[in-house]
Parts: structure tokens; C-alpha cells; sequence
């Protein structure tokens, strides 16, 4: 296991749990301690990881897509042997993954891209496991996915080659984007609607029994709203990863109408606008054609 963070420490200590015995190496020392702490070996270098490890290895990945990615890859090919196998478990942009994949391919070293849900919520629950890669290759690799997945049969499949892991992964993390907006909106109407003084937390569990929008999403907004009905302290930021520019990236090129992902990146994208030049300008020309009054700041 490379990468420590709290995601990837918990999937750590669900292999343990499954009978897989865990090596893993991240460059905080602290993050090598908490492993450590439950149980598990650690490394100190990628070499040194390599070294402990029985072939034909087998190397999960867990650091944030892009640079670090290719970083850590190119680091660990000329140290692993023919046989050995890689599995990028973050979430890399799939053509990225069919590059890296080519790349190990020269070095007879197997390529396998796992996209992953589940969160912080994964040790307890079991990740939602997308994988892409050989067939067989991933068959060798069963008990892993078994382990980590919610059930050995369900959460978990082989959807396509190198590449489809990650781009099923980008897809559905383009669908929360559009699921996480409408919650969102929705909520933000009846906070609005102060004649009747809702209580935000209260309809939320309602909805969780029985209504056709319940989801685990919902599950975790009513705790949101349990432990902060007024949401204080948490500014109008919200940050993106890459998957939804991504997804309507390659909607526009497949020609696919999606306009409920797109409209939740573009909100994404205005929350940061914290002195917004275009709501200006709009405000600057309804004074123009009809004399509207401008609110100063």
C-alpha cells in the first residue's frame, strides 16, 4: 500500500482484516506510525518497500492524481520484476491510466486501475470497487477486491480493460456532483422559506424512510444537519478533484447531453467567486438600459 492517508490507512487495515498481509509506505512518518499502530509493516523508501514484499508483488496506490501519480510510477517500475502487478486505486484521468499501463507493459510489469468509493466511510462499510485491466490479471487479484468490497460478491467487478475503471469512476463521481447540487437546492429553498420555520434535520430523516430521494448521501446530510443545523463556520467554498471537469469534458466530445452534471461543476466553480466581476457587469446594465438602482458595496 502506497499512500497513507486516512483513506488509504483504513483500506490498509481491511485487507488486514480479510487475512492479506500489508506492507506500506507513505513519506509522513506519522502516517507510517498509524499504520503501524494497527498492526501493519511499514517502509521507510519505495525500495525499501519493494524489497519486503514477496513476488510476484503486488503494489496499491493511493496518492492524488497527476504529477504524484507518474512520480510514484516511475519510481517503482525499474524496481519491480516481470510479473509483479500495479494497481492505481486514486483517481487518475483514465487516459493518464492507459499511458501508465503501456509504460508497465515495456517492463512486462501488470497495470490494473481500481476506481474507489467508499471515503472514510470504506473500513467500515467496504469500498465500491471499479476495476479495469486483464482479465485474468484481475481474477489472480479476487481475494484483494473480495476483501475490500462491502460483500466478495457485490460492490466489486471487472467492467472493462486498463482505463474503464477509472473512467466508470470519473462517471459516477460526475452523478454526485449532480445528486449532491439537488440536495443542496432543495434544502436551500426550504431554509429560505422562513414562514414556516423548518427544521432542516428533521425533514431530512424523514426522507431517509420510505421517499424515492433517500440515498446514503442523504444519510450523511442528515448528520451534517444534526451536528451543525446552521451550517456555522463552514464557508460558501466547494473545492472539486478533477472527475466533473472530466466527465463534461468527455460528454462535449461524445456528444452526450448532460446538462444537470455540468450545471453542478459550473455552481462548484461560482462558489469561489467571492467578488464576481460578471454579477457586476450585470448589475452595471440593468442600470444602463433601465435605470435599476446598483447595491453599493
Amino acid at each position: 500500500m502506497i499512500g497513507l492517508g486516512r483513506m488509504g490507512a483504513n483500506m490498509a487495515q481491511r485487507l488486514m482484516r480479510g487475512g492479506h498481509t500489508i506492507v506500506g509506505y507513505d513519506p509522513a512518518e506519522g502516517a507510517r506510525a498509524l499504520l503501524e499502530k494497527a498492526g501493519a509493516a511499514t517502509a521507510a523508501s519505495l525500495p525499501q518497500l519493494v524489497a519486503k514484499l514477496k513476488m510476484p508483488r503486488v503494489l496499491w496506490l493511493m496518492v492524488p492524481a497527476g504529477e504524484i501519480t507518474d512520480g510514484t510510477v516511475n519510481a517503482l517500475l525499474p524496481l519491480l520484476s516481470a510479473g509483479d502487478t500495479i494497481i492505481d486505486g486514486g483517481n487518475s484521468n483514465y487516459r493518464d491510466t492507459q499511458r501508465r499501463a503501456a509504460a508497465a507493459a515495456q517492463h512486462k510489469i501488470q497495470y490494473v486501475d481500481s476506481g474507489t468509493s467508499g471515503g472514510i466511510w470504506g473500513l467500515a462499510e467496504g469500498y465500491s470497487l471499479m476495476i479495469g485491466g486483464d482479465a485474468a490479471v484481475v481474477e489472480r487479484l479476487r481475494s484483494i477486491f473480495e476483501a475490500l468490497a462491502p460483500a466478495k460478491d457485490r460492490g466489486w467487478g471487472r467492467v472493462g480493460p486498463v482505463g474503464s475503471g477509472h473512467y466508470t469512476k470519473m462517471v459516477h463521481n460526475g452523478i454526485e456532483y449532480g445528486l449532491m447540487q439537488a440536495y443542496a437546492e432543495g434544502l436551500s429553498i426550504l431554509q429560505h422559506k422562513s414562514e414556516f420555520n423548518l427544521d432542516l434535520h428533521q425533514i431530512a430523516e424523514i426522507w431517509r424512510y420510505g421517499s424515492v430521494v433517500r440515498s446514503w448521501l442523504l444519510d450523511l446530510t442528515a448528520d451534517a444537519l444534526e451536528k451543525n443545523p446552521t451550517l456555522k463556520g463552514i464557508a460558501p467554498y466547494v473545492a472539486d478533484s478533477g472527475e466533473g471537469r472530466w466527465t463534461v469534458a468527455d460528454a462535449i466530445e461524445l456528444g452526450v447531453s448532460a446538462p444537470v452534471i455540468t450545471l453542478s461543476l459550473l455552481e462548484r466553480l461560482r462558489s469561489r467567486d467571492k467578488d464576481s466581476f460578471s454579477d457586476k457587469l450585470l448589475a452595471a446594465m440593468r442600470n444602463q438600459f433601465g435605470g435599476h438602482e446598483i447595491k453599493k458595496e
